[in-house]
């Protein structure tokens, strides 16, 4: 009896040994392997070996991370690429930490769950670092090719006309919120990686429409030709002959805006030798001894545009300075002509 006993106590610990020390062997062949349940980077690693793990980490997880950053702008791009931009991850650590958990438990709690498909939820993202001084040289690179000062519309006359530069507006990349979009999708694996480079517009100080309005009547005086033309919003409108001041008598060149404006106008006569006794004296408008004629646009220092009775000086040098013009188109020209218009003046 006493023998038999032996025998069966014997065979249970040799079960129990045996079991043992499968259970053992289980454990031990599984050390390698990432407990179901783990994932890293959004990946389902479990199941894996490390070996596995990290195959897999590098062609979806690191393939992902290293696509370049690519920014758009008209017709101009830029390309960031991983190597550039030094693009990290530290999957070993990572790995090592979901091996860890991975034989979370006693031998007997973790065979148990691997034998009877238990999992180990744990989500893991691995540190990803990069070159900041890469994206902020690509940012450097896109904000010269894209920033611009803004430029005022101006007007450039002469004898052929004008010459007009539009305005254009400034641009300035919006640097903050592109460095922004850059860094959160370069440390993703989802974020979309183009970008178009969005622009901050700074308006002129003066643009088209101002300057045509600004230069809304232009007088163009050709003393070569003996002409006057007017350019209405930066059109041509109307050409007249005129006559101009006689050698000694110069009419001054440059730009200059019309002053005053007179109907039959008063005569001031300057005090000047050549007015003789009228010297110094004021003829009233519209008289026969008023050679200012019908309308008075003054222009600069007594000189003008008038109408005259001597019709024959109109297309020759014959004033003392005035622009003389026909009586019909003096008046004609007077209700085209503000106050205040350019009036530019060469030969």
């Amino acid at each position: 009896m006493r023998t038999r006993t032996f025998i069966i106590v014997g065979l249970t610990l040799a079960i129990l040994l045996g079991g043992a020390g499968a259970i053992y062997a289980y454990d031990n062949s599984r050390g390698d392997t990432i407990a179901k349940g783990v994932t890293v980077g959004g990946l389902d690693i479990g199941g894996l070996s490390v070996a596995q793990a990290h195959r897999r980490l590098e062609t979806q997880y690191l393939a992902a991370l290293r696509r370049p950053i690519v920014i758009h702008h008209d017709t101009s791009t830029w390309t960031l690429g991983a190597r550039e931009a030094r693009i990290e991850a530290n999957i070993d650590e990572v790995l090592s930490e979901a091996l860890t958990r991975s034989g979370q438990g006693n031998i007997l709690s973790r065979t148990w769950r691997r034998l009877t498909g238990g999992t180990v939820d744990t989500t893991l993202d691995p540190q990803v670092t990069y070159s900041d001084a890469a994206v902020l040289r690509m940012l450097d690179k896109v904000r010269r090719a894209i920033d611009r000062k803004p430029t005022d519309a101006s007007l450039s006359i002469s004898l052929a006309g004008f010459k007009k530069v539009d305005s254009r507006d400034g641009l300035e990349v919006d640097r903050h919120t592109l460095h922004q979009q850059i860094d959160a999708a370069i440390v993703s694996t989802t974020a979309k990686r183009t970008f178009v480079a969005k622009t901050i517009h700074h308006k002129p100080k003066v643009t088209t429409g101002r300057l045509a309005k600004q230069s809304g009547t232009i007088l163009i005086v050709n003393k070569s030709t003996f002409s006057v033309k007017i350019y209405k919003n930066l059109k041509f409108e109307k050409a007249y002959p005129i006559a101009i001041g006689a050698p000694g008598h110069d009419t001054p060149e440059g730009t200059f805006h019309i002053q005053g404006k007179q109907i039959d106008p008063v005569w001031s006569v300057p005090n000047s030798p050549w007015a003789g006794e009228l010297a110094g004296t004021t003829v009233e408008g519209g008289t026969a001894a008023n050679p200012l004629k019908a309308r008075w646009l003054g222009v600069t220092d007594g000189v003008g545009f008038h109408g005259t009775s001597d019709d024959a000086s109109i297309g020759s040098a014959a004033s003392h300075g005035c622009m003389r013009m026909h009586v019909s188109d003096v008046i004609d020209m007077y209700p085209r002509v503000p106050v205040g218009a350019t009036v530019y003046i060469s030969h």
